[in-house]
C-alpha cells in the first residue's frame, strides 16, 4: 500500500501546482497581451473618471437611452433599494404570482405606455 501513496501524492501537488497556478498564470498572461481592454473588466471612463463597464448594464433615466433591466439592488451604505447598483447586481427572484413582482411590472408598463403614446397596442415584450 506505501508504493500507492508516493505516487499519489506527487501527482496531486503536481496536478495542484500545474492547475492552480501555472494554468491560471498562462491564461491571465495571455489575457493581458491580447484582451487588455475585456481582461481588465471593460471598465468605461467618462471624461477620465470611471463609470461602470460596458459588460453591466447602466441605470439610464433620460427616455432617449434604453431602460436597464430591474435589479433589487440594496445600497450596502444606507440599506435602501436603489433602482440599479451595478456593483451589487442581482435578481429579484420573485414568483410570477408575487404582488411585489406584478406591482413592479404594472408600473414599467405604465412608464413604457406614457414614453411611448404612439407604440401600437398590444401586449408589451416581455424583453422590456
Amino acid at each position: 500500500m506505501k508504493k500507492y501513496i508516493r505516487p499519489a501524492v506527487v501527482l496531486t501537488l503536481l496536478l495542484t501546482v500545474l492547475t492552480g497556478l501555472i494554468y491560471p498564470g498562462v491564461v491571465t498572461a495571455l489575457a493581458q497581451l491580447i484582451f487588455p481592454y475585456q481582461a481588465n473588466g471593460s471598465l468605461h471612463y467618462v471624461n477620465g473618471k470611471l463609470v461602470g463597464s460596458d459588460l453591466i448594464g447602466q441605470y439610464w433615466t433620460l427616455p432617449k437611452y434604453f431602460h436597464g433591466r430591474p435589479s433589487a439592488t440594496i445600497n450596502p451604505t444606507t440599506g435602501k433599494p436603489e433602482p440599479y447598483a451595478a456593483d451589487n447586481s442581482t435578481a429579484s427572484n420573485l414568483g410570477p404570482t408575487n404582488s411585489a413582482l406584478i406591482k413592479n411590472v404594472q408600473q414599467r408598463v405604465a412608464a413604457l405606455k406614457k414614453e411611448n403614446p404612439n407604440a401600437p397596442a398590444g401586449p408589451i415584450p416581455v424583453d422590456l
